[in-house]
């Protein structure tokens, strides 16, 4: 892969909204208050989850402006984040190796540094793909 090709991509998007009414693809898209807000609420008791259906692409193209391309995929990230990120996968695959196992042995710092990264993971990306 090229680093043009290591954006945001639309079928993850669509993918992680498979899991929206807890906000996934909100977060995944640089979106954390509403991601947060679709958490607690279900997707807005569902209804703002179906809406997203139609929003996507326009989250897509918002979020390929807003975050550079570089040697870290976000798409490896962020699935790596949702899926395995208790166990720090994703920090490791970051080269954050101490922060990684740090989350390996305390379950993602108890689940708040695993919410954190749902919170900063997009900007965390951009930084290392910048080389900030």
């Amino acid at each position: 892969m090229t680093g043009q090709d290591q954006g945001h991509r639309l079928i993850i998007g669509y993918l992680l909204w498979i899991f929206g009414f807890l906000g996934a693809h909100r977060f995944y898209y640089g979106k954390p208050v509403s991601g947060t807000i679709y958490f607690f609420t279900l997707g807005l008791l569902g209804i703002g989850w179906l809406v997203d259906l139609f929003l996507i692409p326009g989250m897509d193209r918002s979020a390929a402006r807003r975050f550079s391309n570089g040697p870290y995929d976000y798409n490896v990230a962020w699935v790596l984040l949702t899926f395995l990120g208790l166990f720090g996968i994703h920090r490791m695959y970051l080269g954050k190796w101490f922060t990684g196992l740090l989350y390996l042995l305390t379950g993602g710092l108890f689940l708040i540094g695993y919410i954190y990264d749902y919170w900063t993971l997009n900007q965390q990306l951009d930084e290392l793909n910048r080389g900030v």
